[in-house]
C-alpha cells in the first residue's frame, strides 16, 4: 500500500475524494476546475473518483492511473466483491446481514468509502460498481460475486462491450485461491480462479443444497439471498434459513403499499435500468399492470423491455426526459401508453382508472436525476402523490 506520507493526485472533489484525503493528507484534488494546473507529465500515482469517466480530458492526459481499490491492494483484509447490473446493493447488504457476526464490515459503492474502512476488520464485503473495476489493476478479491449483466451506463463507458469488460476483470487478476459466482454465459472467460457459474437461482440451490422453499423472498430478491447464503457456505460451511430471512429490503425496491381505496401499489424507484424493471413487473405478470416508466435512460437500449412486456395486460404512463422516446416504443409495440411528462400527472391518471385487483407501480427504469434529486427523492414523492388521494 502507498504510505499516507507519500504523494499521490487524486481526480475528483466527491465523497471518495473527501475521504482519500483524509487518508492521505498529502494528496492534491483536482477537477476539470484546476486543468490550468494540472501536470501532463506528472508520473504520480493518480487515483480517479468513479465517477469520472474514461473520456474526460484529465484522464486522457494522465499516466499511472489507479483506483482507491488499488490503493489498498496489498494490505485489504479478505474480501468479497459484488458486482453486476441490478440487486448488487441488496446483495451485499445481505452478506453483510449473514456475515456480521464473524467481524465483517462492507462499505465501497454503499455506505462507508473504502479508505474509511477499518483494515483490522477480519472480512470486507464491498460494492463494486463498473466505474470502479474500469480504473482497478491491481486490487483483487478473495470472492468474487457477479449478479447477471445487462446494458447500464454506456453514456459512461461507451458501449455495452466496454460495460462487460469491466464488470468482468476482476476474473484476469484473481489466482488460483479465489472463487468467482458468475453468470452460465461468462464460464470461457479466462481466470485462474475456481469458477462457479449459474443461470438462474435453481443452479445455486443445487450446488450449494439450498432449499429455495425456506426462503421468504420472492424474485428479484431470491437471487440476491441465495447468493449471500452461497457466500457464507463457502466461508464458513454453513446454511442460516432463519438468520437470512430476517433481513429488511430497503425502501423504494419493489415496494408494495395500499392507497386508501385499498389498491395495490408498487414503489419501485430504485429499478434505474431496463434489466430492473423486467424483473420487478414478474411477480405481477398475472394481473393487469399500470406501470410508470421514464426518465434518464443514460443511452441504454430499451428495446429488451417492450419485447418483454408487449404480452402483458399493461398500461404504461411515460414521464421525464424520455417521455416521447417511450410513447414511440409502446405505439411500435402496440402498448396501450399516456404521455404524462409529470410523475403527479402519472398518478392522477392512474388513480381514475386503477381497480381494486389490478397493481400500479413506478418502475421507471431510468435515472431520476432529469426532474428527481435521486431515485429515493422519485420515490417518496411518488408515495406522497399516491397517499394525498382522496
Amino acid at each position: 500500500m502507498i504510505t499516507n506520507k507519500e504523494k499521490i493526485r487524486i481526480l475528483g472533489k466527491g465523497l471518495t475524494a473527501l475521504a482519500l484525503k483524509d487518508k492521505f493528507p498529502n494528496a492534491t484534488l483536482y477537477d476539470d476546475n484546476d486543468f490550468s494546473e494540472y501536470d501532463l507529465s506528472s508520473n504520480e500515482y493518480t487515483v480517479v473518483s468513479p465517477g469520472i469517466p474514461p473520456y474526460n480530458n484529465m484522464i486522457l492526459n494522465s499516466k499511472n492511473l489507479i483506483s482507491d481499490y488499488d490503493l489498498f491492494a496489498s494490505i485489504m483484509p479478505f474480501s468479497i466483491w459484488i458486482s453486476g447490473t441490478n440487486g448488487k446493493t441488496t446483495t451485499t447488504q445481505m452478506c453483510q446481514h449473514l456475515l456480521k457476526e464473524y467481524g465483517s464490515i462492507y462499505g465501497g459503492n454503499i455506505g462507508v468509502p473504502l479508505s474509511h474502512l477499518d483494515e483490522k476488520a477480519p472480512i470486507w464485503i464491498l460494492e463494486t460498481s463498473s466505474f470502479t473495476l474500469h480504473y482497478t489493476n491491481k486490487s483483487k478479491p478473495n470472492i468474487y460475486i457477479l449478479l447477471p449483466i445487462t446494458e447500464d451506463h454506456i453514456t459512461w463507458h461507451g458501449s455495452f462491450e466496454e460495460y462487460k469488460i469491466a464488470k468482468l476483470k476482476p476474473l484476469s487478476l484473481m489466482n488460483e485461491n479465489d472463487i468467482a459466482i458468475i453468470p452460465e454465459e461468462f464460464k470461457n472467460f479466462k481466470t485462474n480462479a475456481h469458477v462457479i457459474t449459474y443461470s438462474n437461482s435453481d443452479d445455486l440451490c443445487n450446488h450449494f443444497k439450498i432449499e429455495k422453499s425456506k426462503i421468504k423472498f420472492k424474485e428479484p430478491f431470491l437471487l440476491d439471498s441465495i447468493l449471500a447464503m452461497s457466500v457464507r457456505k463457502i466461508i464458513f460451511d454453513e446454511i442460516d434459513y432463519e438468520l437470512i430471512n430476517q433481513f429488511i429490503i430497503d425502501k423504494h425496491k419493489v415496494e408494495e403499499f395500499k392507497d386508501n381505496k385499498n389498491r395495490l401499489w408498487i414503489d419501485d424507484s430504485k429499478a434505474t435500468n431496463v434489466d430492473a424493471t423486467i424483473n420487478a413487473i414478474v411477480p405481477y405478470n398475472d394481473k393487469e399492470i399500470h406501470i410508470i416508466l421514464g426518465g434518464d435512460d443514460k443511452g441504454a437500449n430499451l428495446v429488451p423491455l417492450f419485447e418483454n412486456i408487449k404480452g402483458l395486460n399493461i398500461h404504461v404512463y411515460s414521464i421525464g426526459s424520455n417521455t416521447e422516446k417511450i410513447v414511440d416504443y409502446c405505439k411500435k409495440y402496440n402498448i396501450k401508453v399516456e404521455s404524462c411528462t409529470y410523475l403527479t400527472i402519472a398518478v392522477e391518471k392512474i388513480d381514475l382508472v386503477l381497480k381494486e385487483n389490478s397493481v400500479a407501480m413506478l418502475s421507471p427504469a431510468a435515472a431520476s436525476l432529469d426532474q428527481f434529486k435521486s431515485y429515493a427523492h422519485r420515490g417518496d414523492e411518488f408515495k406522497r402523490l399516491v397517499y394525498s388521494l382522496s
